[in-house]
């Protein structure tokens, strides 16, 4: 018997299928059995772990334009797959002697070109869109509303973030991020009491809300107690931030957390936008007001649309309208004579003008005599400083307003110059003007502007300068800007941009009324603890301790009352002035 051809095989005649997966295997499911359960077992990882991946589905969510190049590489691939075919079957290249290159990559570079090619275009369309919505959507008024003398924003964020640092006791926490929050009518600088450490980080809660009162020069700090289920600057998978992101709106861009105290009670008050899709003239999207997210202290989670939140009574008279996209859609009307000109004539073009001082960015939150405000100053594009516009944004309703001076007056970089002018004999190495604020007083415009030491240690004086003479009003004392913002006359001296003046060289002259010394106590870190008014006819006695000796300078410290220095006059601080 002839043995078999070393060319015949015991297996299946050639073109017949075993059923066996791998081929000569042991045999086993088909892969896509394996497939399917790790794609699942990633879809629930993704489901799971969604909050983190937030940032990178909301950007792709708001990105139509990445639909232009992904159709531009499909027909590039296809196009190319079929031109120059080579003798490879997978791959395809341009003449005998040429690159191979698949139809993958060809379609991947067409992709890569197309977005570093639209996204400029399309970030200029998104701005002119933004700006036709903004402009369409306001109101120009004749004159801005008067400021709530009785609450007027004093305290920069970065001295109030100071003055809550240095009065903590509690070891375990920090103090967060600071918004302003209006609490029983008085606006305050709020900010979570996070825990501080990894540990605590990992097994405490959020313990509370601090409070920094922002109409009064004085280091007046408060902390509301009680534990948030879901917190700030707690482990993620207790924060409130991935708590919302689970239970709320997840297609939304969320802006800073504020804390809101009503009533005794916390919450975590966080407005965010939502996108508008706009297909002409090239797929782009621009941020609307969504409404208000509220984590109340048990983690609960409610969603309030705009009007919702301006009706409910924890919110009234709070910020609702989202800072940043206030600060957004007033930068983008600097498109409002067309994209050509913003590029080429720049005619009636703005941009928002620059501040100085740490942490002072616009838009900034006021009380007026009409409710809560965004106020944004803007100036001329390029190098002009005058004031162009001020914009005001109903913090309630979103509902904007502009106002164009009908005369020329000073931007806010002039008016910290006319600041430092006024007081020649401040060490401004050491001081600096911050936080320019426009106010309207008796339908007169003064930029009103925080004199800060350079470490935020407290407020030195408020300045007043009127923006259109430049005159400088500089004053010391809470009740007297208030007087003043009120529409009074106080009893400090007045300075115009050539005089000497200012706390540290500010009003030397006081009228009738006004102390004749000004004594503070000041702690080790620079925060002023307390400070007390000496009259014409009073003095001042410094005494040691019982258990120590007399202080021998409680003549001179009467003799300071008199009117002679102050800074000879006792081993406190003590300043001559109003």
């Amino acid at each position: 018997m002839s043995s078999p051809s070393s060319e015949e095989s015991d297996g299946p005649p050639a073109g017949e299928e075993t059923g066996e997966w791998p081929p000569g295997g042991d045999g086993g499911g088909p892969p896509w059995a394996a497939l399917l359960g790790v794609a699942l077992l990633l879809v629930a990882a993704a489901w799971f772990f969604r909050p983190t991946l937030h940032a990178a589905v909301y950007a792709l969510y708001t990105t139509p334009l990445l639909v232009v190049p992904l159709v531009a590489a499909v027909v590039a691939g296809w196009l190319f797959s079929k031109y120059a075919r080579d003798e490879t079957p997978s791959e395809y290249g341009i003449g005998d002697d040429g690159p191979q290159v698949s139809p993958l990559r060809a379609a991947g570079v067409v992709f890569v070109v197309g977005i570093f090619v639209l996204s400029p275009v399309v970030n200029v369309v998104a701005g002119a869109t933004l700006s036709d919505q903004t402009m369409g959507a306001s109101t120009t008024v004749e004159r801005l509303d008067d400021v709530d003398a009785d609450n007027p924003r004093i305290v920069t964020r970065a001295v109030a973030e100071q003055y809550a640092s240095n009065t903590l006791n509690r070891p375990q926490y920090r103090v967060g991020e600071t918004a302003i929050t209006v609490a029983n009518g008085t606006p305050y600088w709020a900010a979570p009491l996070s825990p501080d450490g990894l540990f605590n980080v990992l097994t405490k809660q959020q313990a509370g809300t601090v409070l920094v009162d922002t109409t009064t020069q004085r280091a007046n700090v408060r902390v509301v107690d009680g534990a948030m289920e879901k917190g700030i600057g707690t482990v993620f998978f207790e924060s409130y931030r991935w708590h919302l992101l689970k239970n709320g709106e997840y297609l939304v861009d969320y802006g800073d957390p504020k804390m809101v105290v009503e009533n005794g009670t916390q919450h975590i008050v966080v407005p965010y936008s939502k996108p508008t899709f706009h297909l002409t003239p090239i797929p782009h999207t621009t941020p609307s007001w969504g409404g208000v997210a509220v984590v109340d202290p048990d983690g609960t989670v409610r969603t309030l649309s705009p009007e919702e939140a301006a009706e409910s009574p924890v919110l009234s008279g709070q910020q609702l309208y989202p800072e940043d996209l206030a600060r957004r859609r007033v930068a983008a009307t600097k498109y409002r004579n067309g994209i050509v000109n913003t590029f080429t004539s720049h005619e009636d073009e703005i941009e928002v003008a620059p501040l100085p001082g740490d942490d002072n960015d616009q838009p900034f939150f006021v009380l007026t005599e009409e409710g809560p405000q965004y106020v944004v100053a803007v100036e001329p594009y390029g190098q002009a400083q005058g004031l162009r516009e001020v914009w005001t944004i109903d913090g309630q309703t979103g509902a904007f307003e502009v106002y164009r001076p009908n005369r020329s007056l000073f931007g806010p970089q002039k008016a910290a110059d006319l600041v430092r002018q006024a007081a020649r004999q401040t060490d401004w190495n050491r001081f600096s003007p911050a936080e320019p604020i426009l106010t309207v007083i008796d339908d007169r415009e003064y930029w009103q502007v925080r004199v800060v030491p350079e470490d935020n240690s407290g407020i030195a004086y408020v300045a007043f300068v009127d923006a259109q003479s430049g005159e400088v009003r500089e004053f010391e004392r809470t009740d007297a800007i208030r007087r003043f913002l009120a529409g009074e006359t106080p009893t400090n001296a007045t300075t115009g941009p050539g005089d000497a003046g200012g706390a540290g060289g500010g009003p030397s002259e006081a009228g009738d009324g006004a102390p004749t010394v000004i004594v503070q106590r000041v702690a080790e870190n620079g925060t002023v603890i307390e400070t007390m008014e000496v009259y014409g006819d009073e003095t001042v006695r410094i005494r040691q301790p019982a258990n120590g000796t007399e202080s021998a300078n409680a003549s001179a410290a009467s003799a300071a009352s008199d009117g002679e220095s102050g800074a000879n006059a006792t081993a406190g601080r003590v300043r001559a002035g109003a």
